[in-house]
């Protein structure tokens, strides 16, 4: 057994199922390099965990051999998917789409490769399903490449193996106040952003975080559809998380409390997934408890 401190991951991401939490996440030490798989925990109460238990091994056969980031899982029409960001030396970053019969996995290449667009640097695919049962990736146009750091969804096929439709946008990291420019080693300079993760609060309204830098470092922010739907305009509103941590997710625990994971600190193998009590404001949005 482990104890949420002794997991050096980055990106945590959890899904309850079957009386167990099961987290996924970046491995920190092969975050920034060649890489070949993900681990996943399980535990009952958040605190001490089993595993790790490799839940996709690369043999040598999958198409990416580096920068294998943010793994979600997410229960679709009987089975389990996983979105995970890819890359190798001849193909740009993307989202693939990977399928298992349980959370543990095996979990095996379901898509052809990227389903984010061949010629974008993009990462962290997220799932979304929309009221009407369909089925969405939300992710990021990176900004190495954007410049100003870009959100965009673009509707799946049913069985999620492929685009059923052009990307549509979200909006830009620029557009939150608390959103500061950033140098990149190769001369570029912009907004960043990473993680997106769509919830829908209690009152039927669509919320979309997603992860960036502010002046206190690495941050958690949240925008808000007008319409409570993927097409909506987003506008940005208070961040959860100003200083030092982000690519988080919300969950609700056996009990019904929502919590916010995310990664803290954002350095360098001193990752750990964090477990932040949420609560419904007045006005039905949610804070840090």
């Amino acid at each position: 057994m482990m104890t949420t401190e002794q997991i050096n991951i980055r990106d945590p991401f959890v899904l309850v199922e079957d009386g167990f939490y099961y987290l996924y996440g970046t491995r920190g030490p092969t975050c920034w390099g060649k890489a070949d798989g993900f681990d996943v925990y399980r535990s009952r109460d958040l605190k001490e965990w089993e595993g790790p238990f490799v839940c996709f091994h690369n043999d040598g056969s999958f198409w990416a051999d580096r920068n294998y980031w943010a793994p979600e899982v997410h229960r679709w029409r009987g089975a389990f998917y996983m979105f995970a960001s890819f890359k190798s030396e001849s193909r740009r970053r993307g989202t693939a789409i990977l399928r298992a019969e349980s959370p543990l996995g095996p979990f095996q290449p379901w898509s052809d490769g990227p389903v984010t667009p061949e010629n974008w640097e993009c990462l962290d695919g997220t799932f979304y399903a929309s009221p009407k049962g369909v089925p969405y990736i939300v992710f990021c146009h990176e900004w190495v490449q954007a410049g100003d750091g870009e959100i965009w969804a673009m509707q799946l096929t049913d069985d999620l193996k492929a685009p059923a439709g052009s990307p549509s946008l979200l909006f830009h990291a620029s557009e939150a106040p608390w959103s500061r420019v950033m140098h990149h080693s190769s001369g570029i300079t912009g907004h960043v952003t990473d993680g997106p993760f769509l919830w829908r609060l209690e009152d039927g309204r669509l919320l979309c975080l997603w992860s960036g830098f502010s002046q206190e470092g690495y941050a958690q922010g949240v925008a808000l559809s007008d319409n409570g739907e993927i097409d909506g305009h987003f506008t940005q509103i208070d961040p959860l998380f100003l200083k030092d941590g982000g690519h988080g997710m919300i969950f609700r625990d056996m009990a019904g409390q929502p919590y916010l994971t995310l990664h803290s600190p954002n350095q360098k193998l001193k990752e750990r997934p964090v477990f932040i009590p949420l609560k419904v404001r007045e006005d039905g949005l949610l804070a840090k408890n």
